[in-house]
């Protein structure tokens, strides 16, 4: 069983940087393909970006790319992702989701494990 804690979520203003923490514990997140998700009210949850615990690249939704960096620390079993150029579209709960495999997919459904969420409010 892994269990995951998001932290890091807060309210900050347009053009501002945040990053996201996702600590883990019960399994090492060097075996683990960790991701990104976010759900803004009364939209679907999506990715945001994700990472696999081999040497490939990370993958980055396209709202993501340019601004977003997913990163992992094995030595503190944490996953992090750095927001900056931040819009008021980016404020939704962010998700932090870990899935026993080498490939980075995108579909909520594919993850076994789920945090309970960071709330980031973007404000303009």
């Amino acid at each position: 069983q892994v269990q995951l804690e998001e932290s890091g979520g807060g309210l900050v203003q347009a053009g501002g940087s945040l990053r996201l923490s996702c600590a883990a514990s019960g399994r090492t997140v060097s075996s683990l393909t960790m991701g990104w998700f976010r759900q803004a009210p009364g939209k679907e949850r999506e990715f945001v970006a994700g990472k696999s615990w081999g040497l490939e690249m990370p993958s980055y939704a396209d709202f993501a790319k340019g601004r977003f960096t997913i990163s992992r620390d094995n030595a503190k079993n944490t996953v992090y992702l750095q927001m900056s150029s931040l819009k008021p579209e980016d404020t939704a709960v962010y998700f932090c989701a870990a899935r026993p495999s080498i490939v980075v997919v995108t579909r909520t459904s594919d993850y076994n494990y789920w945090g309970q969420g960071t709330q980031v409010t973007v404000s303009s």
